[in-house]
């Protein structure tokens, strides 16, 4: 319904910070995505924050202003001294959409993208340092935040339920997989698996700190199977070479207790390998049809889980293929655009 964000004379000048590709991860993941989408956007003039001590950026955005600093400094910068605006080291913006650490002051609009309330709402599955940083940044995005991004539906409700940011200022805008995830060719599967010593028939778990993704009843319902769990039996493998972890896998079972979004669910689907994943929070949401749905809180049914898959495998995948058809990358860019004219257009 919407056309352009504004005239092409006249684009928005958005800063964004992209600090987080130094790290592993979903939420590393989802910036340089769409931070390389948005740069496609005609209408978007874009300027990027990068900063982190360890890793110089690698990556091929233009207009990337780089510095060395560790992100401690900046949090205390931004999110506690608050006496340095962001233009001091971006120059002038409209719009400033914020990461999921730091959030600085600016005479610009702002957006900001929710992931999950982890450190909020399962304070004991995060480090305590962590803790206290979402709770003071959550406490300057309810202040001055005009538009939060949540990645889904569910979190966008939990969101609402801990903190006192009004609904109406919540978008939802999901994230995608990758287009590098697709069914792989069996000569590459093959050697993927003699490289990392895996077996023929394996079930596919996600590795992660703490208890969220329920590792523990993973293991028990997986007794009579071979268990490959990324993070531990191979290690964690760089954002290219997953396609080739899932496509090797006869089944992702994935049944966290908590996710914001679920990535891997998406992923796996891409890649032709059905999912088994749990009946809360975001999981049911992004999967669809394509993936059976468990208690994660009961071994019995994960177990009841793996046992239905090998009748409705084939079944399982092509749900999957079109599921994942309903998240592209491009998609979340054009959203996240229309946000930004809407807020500097008002």
């Amino acid at each position: 319904k919407r056309g352009k964000v504004l005239k092409v004379a006249d684009k928005i000048k958005v800063g964004m910070d992209i600090s987080q590709v130094a790290h592993s991860g979903g939420v590393g993941i989802y910036t340089q995505n769409l931070a390389e989408h948005l740069s496609k956007i005609k209408d978007l003039e874009m300027v990027y924050f990068y900063s982190s001590l360890r890793q110089p950026y690698r990556g091929s955005l233009k207009n990337v202003k780089k510095f060395r600093l560790p992100p401690t400094l900046f949090e205390m910068l931004f999110n506690r001294w608050r006496n340095v605006q962001i233009e001091k080291f971006i120059g002038p913006v409209d719009l400033f959409h914020s990461s999921d650490w730091i959030q600085p002051p600016s005479k610009a609009k702002k957006v900001t993208t929710y992931h999950d309330v982890v450190p909020l709402k399962f304070p004991q599955w995060s480090h305590p340092k962590i803790v206290t940083v979402h709770k003071r940044r959550l406490q300057l995005v309810e202040k001055e935040v005009d538009i939060v991004i949540a990645v889904s539906e569910s979190a966008k409700k939990d969101l609402v339920e801990v903190s006192s940011i009004p609904e109406e200022k919540i978008v939802v805008i999901y994230e995608a997989a990758g287009d590098h995830f697709k069914p792989q060719q069996i000569g590459k599967i093959k050697e993927f698996k003699k490289q990392f010593n895996l077996p023929d028939d394996f079930v596919l778990s996600i590795g992660g700190v703490g208890e969220r993704r329920n590792l523990k009843r993973v293991k028990e319902a997986t007794k009579n199977y071979s268990l490959v769990i990324a993070g531990q039996t191979v290690p964690y493998l760089p954002n290219e070479d997953l396609p080739l972890l899932y496509a090797s896998a006869k089944i992702l079972l994935y049944p966290s207790l908590y996710e914001g979004f679920g990535l891997p669910i998406l992923e796996a689907q891409a890649c032709g390998c059905p999912v088994i994943t749990s009946n809360v929070s975001s999981m049911p949401e992004v999967a669809g049809e394509g993936a059976i749905l468990v208690n994660p809180n009961s071994t019995e049914d994960i177990i009841r889980g793996i046992r239905e898959i090998g009748e409705i495998r084939d079944k399982l995948i092509e749900k999957g293929f079109e599921n994942v058809k309903k998240f592209s990358w491009e998609k979340v860019a054009k959203e996240t655009a229309e946000v930004y004219g809407r807020l500097v257009n008002k």
